[in-house]
């Protein structure tokens, strides 16, 4: 029936296309300033992040957290070490009931209720200044593209046509998988890998690089080892070759620089990487430009035409859901305030919730080496730390990248919670925060945290135990009554 309808004229300060993390955040933002806005979503509210990312990763780990807890116990004189009984059913269960508890925040009531118009619709582009939406035709003065990405499958022949599991399917399982077979090695197939390993799964993944190559590579290390010990297969610079349907499942062939090995696994996880989603929108009628990497955007976030911004994983550039928080927030002073803000990611924060975690800001020392040429490296080990020890995880480390004059140039925390812990070093480089500030502060004992104090005071060391301080505190012993 509405098919039939007429066409629709809406006219508005802000037309938002993609109701993800990026686009309800802009919504949000320029409705509660008072601009007219229309958000069109064809899909579920709160995108990638809420329904399929984030949340639903972040929820599986939680479980899988919990499994861990009954096979460690024992080195705190707690039970016996024994395999937990899984009921992946309940797994399930608890995942869709987090993403039900938040649903509501990201739903079209609550942002009806900030007096947008939400058009459940797919849009595309039939002019520089006018798109279309179902039966609707909206102009706006300003156009927003969040549309986000979504998982590729990675040109292996024979592999597309297995139909593999990825983030979009992957939290749908009710049944455990016997053998997980990951092709991919960054942050959301570490992650997968070791949940799933510590839920019962046998787990092997295949990887044609190293795994986390945006990583220090003495975290890359840590965690490859802490992988192995749980009983994850890592392949990695290794090719999978010929996977096919087999009586168990899947079989495939993993090669090597040196060998061949022959593999059965039960369902396969392809996390290889994303694709912008830019097709079918009519960008070329809009006048937006765009390649295979996503939408062309300048330093303010504005396509090739100046009255469409792109913002999150559609623009391009790095793919978090915090990126496409603060995307909106450059939009909003851009459109909202008329300021010319732009995009630094000089303090760009993220984390690969494994256990051990993976935090890191700012630049490695090979980027800071390369920008800087002579860098100060500073490495304090979690084993120096008391609540570490009383809670039985040394594993780990802090790693400050400084200028000889001691500037923060990038930090990378491996810990429990370091995830929580790396904010303060994106405090201190955004903010241009004084490494003595770090050293000075009073920090709550005994803390995980306490290893950033720590590590800052390391740096001043060499200085204050020096020849000329030890000299000018004898001469004050002497004159001091």
């Amino acid at each position: 029936m509405q098919a039939n309808l007429p066409p629709e004229s809406l006219s508005c300060d802000v037309c938002i296309i993609g109701g993800g993390s990026a686009g309800l955040s802009a919504a949000a933002g320029a409705a509660q300033l008072g601009a007219r806005v229309v958000l069109i979503e064809r899909g579920a509210m709160g995108g990638d992040c809420l329904n399929t990312g984030c949340v639903p990763s972040k929820s599986l780990i939680a479980a899988a957290h919990a499994a861990h807890v009954f096979t460690s116990a024992m080195a705190f004189g707690v039970g016996e070490a024994i395999a937990p009984k899984i009921d992946f059913e309940a797994v399930h269960r608890h995942i869709h009931q987090v993403i039900g508890a938040i649903a509501p925040h990201d739903s079209v009531e609550r942002f009806e209720g900030l007096g947008i118009k939400v058009i459940k619709e797919t849009a595309r582009f039939i002019s520089p200044a006018e798109l279309a939406a179902g039966h609707y035709r909206i102009t706006a003065r300003r156009f927003v593209i969040a549309t986000g990405s979504r998982a590729v499958v990675p040109p292996v022949p024979g592999l597309g046509e297995l139909g593999p599991l990825t983030n979009e399917s992957v939290f749908d399982l009710i049944e455990r998988p016997d053998h997980l077979l990951i092709v991919g090695g960054g942050p959301i197939g570490l992650e997968m890998a070791q949940a799933f390993r510590r839920l019962g799964s046998d787990v092997t993944m295949v990887d044609v690089a190293g795994i986390l190559p945006r990583d220090e590579p003495e975290a890359v290390e840590l965690i490859r080892g802490a992988l192995h010990d749980e009983g994850i297969v890592l392949y990695e610079h290794a090719k999978l070759i010929d996977p096919k349907k087999g009586e168990m499942g899947v079989s495939a062939t993993i090669e090597t620089a040196t060998d061949r090995y022959e593999i059965t696994a039960s369902h396969v996880l392809v996390a290889a990487g994303r694709k912008a989603n830019v097709e079918d929108m009519g960008l070329e009628l809009a006048g937006v430009k765009f390649g295979p990497k996503g939408i062309e955007v300048d330093g303010r976030l504005r396509t090739s035409n100046p009255r469409i911004f792109a913002l999150g994983d559609v623009a391009g550039g790095p793919q978090f859901t915090h990126i496409a928080g603060y995307h909106a927030g450059i939009f909003i002073r851009n459109a909202m305030f008329g300021l010319p803000a732009k995009v630094d990611y000089s303090a760009l924060p993220w984390v690969t919730y494994l256990d051990p975690e993976v935090a890191h800001v700012g630049l490695t020392e090979a980027e800071a080496r390369k920008a800087q040429g002579e860098v100060v490296v500073v490495v304090e080990h979690m084993e120096e730390n008391d609540r570490a020890q009383a809670e039985r995880r040394t594993e780990g480390f802090i790693k400050l990248i400084l200028t000889s004059k001691g500037k923060v140039l990038g930090v990378t925390i491996v810990a429990p919670h370091a995830g929580e812990m790396i904010s303060l070093w994106g405090l201190v480089i955004s903010g241009k925060v004084k490494l003595s500030a770090v050293a000075s502060m009073v920090a709550p004992y005994p803390t995980l945290a306490e290893i950033s104090k720590r590590a800052a005071s390391a740096y001043f060391k060499p200085k204050l135990f020096g020849r000329l301080p030890k000299a000018w505190v004898g001469l004050v012993q002497k004159i001091l009554p």
